[in-house]
């Protein structure tokens, strides 16, 4: 009885999860236009990797991307926990309406801030117009492009580590407080000797799961931008779509997803060292 109730899971994984990366793992050998036959190339696919400029100009956005975007929400995310922790006025009001921008479509809000962002019409220029600034080219700079894409990813995704960050933060002992409380400490020092080693693995979990998003940064450039102006905001899954869903290029768009799989489990591993060094 217990294999016929967990069948419909594995049968689901094996068709959706086993049979696809097994297959891409075949496909990274061969060249493959999806209608035509497979044609066996051995390793050239990888010396195309390696001599493709685009691939690693994807790269270096996607880093920027992370470099900008982590930091950011990890922040903005752990002063929305604290502050939500505290016994203030409809707090859980607040919670659920940061929340919210999680569970709406990436493509919606993509759209919307699409909007805000128009050089012309957008509700971002005309608030800096009223004031007596002048436009910003939020998204046909090469400089402002990738940077208000963070932005955008930063406010949908904010509240789920929020959320993460609260009950981390829920869960640190009040006679923690209570103790630095009588020895006079400031709320900085609490914050800083009680509240983060308390949510340390909170943070590792937040900083990970951050990173691997991060890297599968598609919808909003998709959208956006297309990848423009000049590949400036052009990610790495974006460029392994074009690869697969554009050229047809089948074999190789797998080998760019197996090199993208490979630099996070790299970076991820950093991360943990790092952390725990610091431990």
């Amino acid at each position: 009885m217990g294999y016929l109730m967990s069948a419909p899971y594995i049968i689901y994984f094996l068709i959706f999860s086993a049979f696809p990366i097994f297959f891409s793992f075949f496909l990274i050998f061969h060249r493959w236009n999806i209608v035509g036959p497979m044609k066996w190339v051995g390793l050239a696919n990888f010396n195309m990797m390696f001599s493709d400029p685009l691939f690693w100009t994807s790269i270096y956005n996607t880093m920027i991307f992370l470099l900008i975007h982590i930091p950011l929400q990890v922040v903005v995310a752990l002063v929305l926990a604290e502050v939500l922790n505290q016994k203030i006025k409809a707090r859980t009001f607040f919670r659920a309406a940061f929340f919210m921008p999680v569970v709406v479509s990436g493509v919606v809000v993509t759209i919307l801030w699409k909007q805000l962002y128009s050089t012309d019409t957008g509700l971002l220029n005309a608030l800096l117009l009223a004031i007596g600034f002048g436009k910003v080219e939020w998204l046909t700079s090469t400089a402002m492009a990738m940077p208000s894409i963070a932005i955008m990813a930063t406010w949908k995704n904010v509240g789920l580590y929020m959320i993460l960050f609260l009950a981390g933060l829920q869960s640190v002992p009040a006679y923690m407080y209570e103790a630095a409380d009588i020895d006079g400490a400031t709320t900085l020092q609490k914050f800083r000797y009680i509240t983060i080693p308390a949510i340390n693995p909170v943070i590792i979990m937040v900083l990970i799961l951050s990173t691997i998003g991060g890297f599968s940064l598609f919808i909003e450039p998709y959208v956006m931008t297309g990848g423009g102006p000049l590949n400036s905001t052009l990610s790495t899954v974006l460029y392994i779509y074009r690869q697969g869903f554009s050229f047809y290029k089948m074999g190789y768009a797998a080998t760019l997803g197996f090199m993208l799989a490979a630099i996070i489990f790299t970076v991820v591993l950093i991360q943990r060292k790092l952390i725990e060094q610091d431990d």
